[in-house]
């Protein structure tokens, strides 16, 4: 299939095209940026030389991705990159930097999608399906487990992990981790479950129940978190499932903090 680029738009020379791909008006691909087959780049969206493209991506009007890291030391000549997985949908408008690293790589899984003005920063990895809605903002640094949904506005700070099957509200402050499958909202106050996310995953009734006791246990009381975690760790069942041990194994790990309870639970 061949590829259709308007007129008006801007691939240099070097630039490494698959087949199948539309390229809009006034849309800038560098030399250096790989697109794969079948995506579409829409009118006046940049791709910098640094960024990697997978299969089927759509990437939305006037966005930009592989740009400079905001930070005050970069050196703009560091061989770093943007790498966004297949069947990935960008917004208008939206920004996502390359790595600070030589050699590293700003993560973008199959399947995700990040709405209007969303943004992220440099050396962040998201997972597969992972969606941000309209002006979703993550720091550098920022780690997002597959399946998870960041509501429009939140703002995560850097180094944060969220884990899978999380769901953040909108406008959310989030400055702690947040655990696998938790319903966060505010400045990191833990919902409980984000019971309909595990549905949709097919997790079973009595794995939900588990999550429910160990949510209780580890955050809405006065604990030391990775100590309760790694005692319960200890005594879970060898058949647990493997939804069980990831909820534990988040806890045990991580230097922020955790997203917490904020009212007392009987």
């Amino acid at each position: 299939m061949d590829s259709l680029i308007h007129q008006t738009a801007i691939v240099e020379p070097e630039t490494v095209m698959g087949r199948g791909i539309t390229v809009g008006p006034y849309a800038i691909i560098e030399d250096g940026a790989v697109i794969g087959d079948g995506s579409v780049i829409e009118s006046h969206a940049v791709v910098k030389k640094w960024a990697r493209i997978g299969e089927k991506a759509r990437i939305g009007h006037h966005s930009v991705l592989g740009g400079d890291p905001q930070h005050l030391d970069f050196d703009s000549s560091t061989e770093s990159f943007l790498t966004l997985g297949n069947q990935v949908r960008i917004g208008e408008g939206v920004t996502i930097h390359r790595s600070l690293y030589k050699g590293q790589t700003t993560n973008v899984g199959n399947e995700s999608f990040l709405m209007g003005n969303s943004h992220v920063a440099h050396d962040s990895i998201l997972g597969d399906r992972v969606i941000l809605a309209n002006g979703a903002l993550l720091g550098g640094h920022v780690e997002v487990g597959d399946d998870t949904f960041v509501g429009g506005g939140a703002a995560v700070h850097q180094f944060v992990r969220i884990g899978p099957g999380a769901m953040v509200g909108g406008l959310a402050e989030i400055s702690k981790d947040v655990g696998p499958h938790l319903l966060v909202m505010g400045r990191n106050r833990a919902c409980g479950l984000n019971r309909v996310g595990l549905k949709r995953r097919n997790v079973s009734k009595q794995d939900i129940n588990v999550l429910k006791r160990f949510f209780r246990e580890l955050l809405t009381r006065p604990v030391k978190v990775k100590s309760l975690a790694e005692k319960l760790m200890e005594h879970i069942d060898e058949e647990s499932s493997e939804t069980i041990r990831e909820f534990l194994e988040f806890f045990v790990s991580g230097q922020r903090g955790f997203a917490r309870s904020q009212k007392k639970v009987d």
